[in-house]
C-alpha cells in the first residue's frame, strides 16, 4: 500500500493520533519495527529455518518489544541531544 493511500485511509477512518502524542508514537513504531527485525535474526541464528522459528519468534519479539519500548522512551531525549551535538544546524 502506498503511503499516500495509507494516509488518506487513516484520515478517513479517524485513525490519526493527535499531534501531542507524537513523542510516544515515534518510539512505539520504531520499537515495533526494530524488535521485529532483531528478534527474527536472533531466532533464525538460534534455530535456523525450521518449524520452530514460527513457534519461538513471536515470544522473542514480544519480550524484546516489552524491553525496547520503555528503553526508547528513556533514551530518546539523550539521543536527540547527542545528535544535536554531532550534526551541524
Amino acid at each position: 500500500m502506498k503511503s499516500s493511500n495509507f494516509s488518506s485511509l487513516a484520515t478517513k477512518s479517524g485513525l490519526k493520533v493527535p499531534a501531542k502524542y507524537a513523542h510516544l508514537v515515534l518510539p512505539f513504531l520504531l520499537s515495533i519495527f526494530m524488535t521485529c527485525v532483531v528478534s527474527l535474526i536472533s531466532t533464525l541464528r538460534g534455530v535456523g529455518f525450521s518449524y520452530r522459528l514460527l513457534e519461538l519468534w513471536p515470544s522473542a519479539w514480544g519480550l524484546s518489544w516489552l524491553v525496547a519500548f520503555p528503553t526508547l522512551l528513556l533514551v530518546l531525549p539523550l539521543v536527540k541531544k547527542l545528535t544535536a551535538l554531532l550534526v551541524k544546524s
